[in-house]
């Protein structure tokens, strides 16, 4: 009988299964992340915004244990470049798993909560957009300030009725605004916001959202 395979691949294979005096194909081990990369270490860096130097030291734990022990990635504070840094393991049982991690990272640095960005590391179909007030409309001087105004609303619940409505999780950084959630979600929060900075009552944004927030209800 022939050779049907080489030395080395029979080698790393489980041993043929015989059944009725046929002999079977072997069963392959599959791939490690490791493996699958050629056993090359690759690397992610974060930059630190000086405004977020010291959240990150007081929520260190909160970030490193998720990322270390759960998705198997080296993590370390570079205190000379100010960044994050990021490194895979022999262990890291994912190839997105470096991906995810550094989007988290990044999504505590835009100024997300960490109990918010984490879904990050957990769900696949999450994304941040994020925008300028002056993409939407030129505004200067007093209507900008009134635009950010009524975009956070009395005591944020403008902002806080949006999020809940939409599914999604945003901040308000100044003149920026970043939106973490699905595609969709995203969307509806993003024409909402547009609504308000173009001056719409709020009274009226409400309405469409809920109109809207049902129907995605509905299709998903």
């Amino acid at each position: 009988m022939e050779q049907a395979y080489e030395t080395e691949d029979i080698a790393d294979a489980e041993p043929m299964i015989l059944e009725d005096g046929k002999e079977l194909k072997p069963r392959f081990q599959p791939l490690t992340a490791n493996e699958m990369n050629g056993g090359r270490v690759q690397f992610r860096k974060v930059s630190v915004p000086p405004h977020r130097y010291t959240p990150l030291k007081q929520h260190w734990m909160e970030i490193y244990t998720p990322v270390f022990e759960q998705m198997k990635i080296d993590i370390r504070m570079n205190l000379k470049s100010r960044k994050v840094e990021l490194k895979t393991r022999k262990d890291t049982p994912d190839t997105g798993a470096l991906q995810k991690c550094a989007d988290f990272v990044h999504a505590f640095m835009l100024g997300f909560d960490v109990a918010d960005a984490i879904a990050l590391l957990r769900l696949d179909d999450l994304y941040i957009e994020s925008f300028e007030i002056k993409d939407v409309k030129t505004l200067k001087g007093e209507h900008l300030s009134r635009a950010i105004g009524r975009l956070s609303g009395k005591g944020g619940k403008t902002k806080f009725a949006i999020e809940n409505s939409t599914k999604t999780r945003i901040v308000l950084a100044d003149t920026r605004i970043h939106i973490l959630g699905s595609f969709a979600n995203i969307r509806v929060a993003r024409d909402s916001l547009c609504s308000l900075i173009l001056g719409s009552p709020a009274g009226k944004v409400y309405s469409k959202l809920r109109t809207v927030a049902s129907r995605l209800a509905e299709k998903y």
